[in-house]
């Protein structure tokens, strides 16, 4: 009996590995105080993007987003008002398309060009190609925001989860997560919520 309980699951297993494609990591990523590492990614000028870039900053907000999930086009807005106050502070935005556009086109590198113009993101806009980055993260929605300080000794996670607790209305926000833990980073205080749980549509593969 439990011969044929191993061979079903092994059997499970190869069926969802030959219905997505590929083989999806049980690895839960990163949490508060991993060191991230570095990726380069191409961005939506079609240069090729890494966090080593950025050498004045004093930190990055990670978002793993899209141009399709009704979650993700909700925090656009909210986005980009992020970039706009922390990036002077030297805490950019750098949002990465984790979408397989076999499985969602509207997640193609083309549409993000699209997206990225219509909205006007003043943000680097990356396409995780081949879905390697988003698994060492640990993202499973989008949006998925990771805050990283950057340090001596590497990115340090410092939040992980949510961009607020309202997606729906960003005027009934009466918790801003990220807002309160990048104030605190760079205050050189205590993060005093540092994981939420992420709401949004699940990544595609």
């Amino acid at each position: 009996m439990k011969t044929i309980k191993t061979f079903g699951l092994l059997t499970l297993i190869l069926a969802l590995v030959s219905f997505s494609g590929k083989f999806v990591s049980l690895d839960d990523g990163y949490v508060i105080g991993d060191i991230a590492t570095d990726f380069s990614l191409k961005n939506i000028d079609d240069t090729m993007v890494s966090l080593s870039d950025f050498t004045d900053a004093k930190g990055f907000l990670v978002i793993f987003t899209c141009n399709t999930c009704p979650y993700a086009v909700a925090y656009e807005d909210r986005i980009i008002a992020l970039d706009t106050k922390y990036k002077s502070q030297g805490v950019p935005v750098i949002a990465i398309n984790p979408n397989n556009p076999a499985v969602k086109p509207g997640d193609s590198f083309a549409a993000m060009k699209t997206r990225a113009a219509e909205k006007g993101f003043t943000f680097p806009y990356l396409f995780d190609d081949g879905q390697e980055i988003y698994p060492q993260y640990g993202a499973t929605r989008t949006p998925h925001v990771y805050l990283l300080e950057k340090t001596s000794n590497g990115n340090i996670v410092k939040y992980i989860g949510a961009i607020d607790d309202n997606y729906q209305d960003a005027s009934k926000v009466e918790e801003k997560y990220v807002e309160n833990a990048v104030d605190a980073m760079l205050a050189g205080e205590e993060i005093k919520v540092t994981t939420t749980r992420a709401i949004g549509c699940t990544i595609k593969v």
